[in-house]
């Protein structure tokens, strides 16, 4: 149990996100601990090419529009509380 670094709940469980995709060359780089639901959005929303390309920073990840909306969301929801995280239709079509 920890405290996400992108919507700062504490007590949840974290995972490691690469703020650098691995494939674009971020395995030894800079990672930061997210919760589930965080870490899930981040890659429901963007490719890991988008990501690599303007999102490798915890600051740039919270003033993303469409994060920043789900932040202010998840920060009101329980720590125990599981959702489930849908891919957008924009990034469904990205593939």
């Amino acid at each position: 149990m920890g405290t996400c670094e992108l919507c700062e709940r504490e007590e949840v469980e974290t995972t490691v996100h690469h703020l650098l995709p691995k494939e674009m060359g971020g395995t030894f780089g800079a990672v930061a601990n997210l919760c589930i639901p965080c870490h899930k959005q981040i890659h429901a929303l963007y490719t890991n090419a988008e990501i690599a390309a303007r999102l490798t920073t915890i600051p740039e990840l919270k003033q993303d529009a469409q994060l920043a909306r789900f932040i202010k969301w998840i920060r009101k929801q329980p720590s125990t509380k599981l959702m489930k995280i849908k891919k957008s239709n924009d990034r469904k079509r990205k593939r």
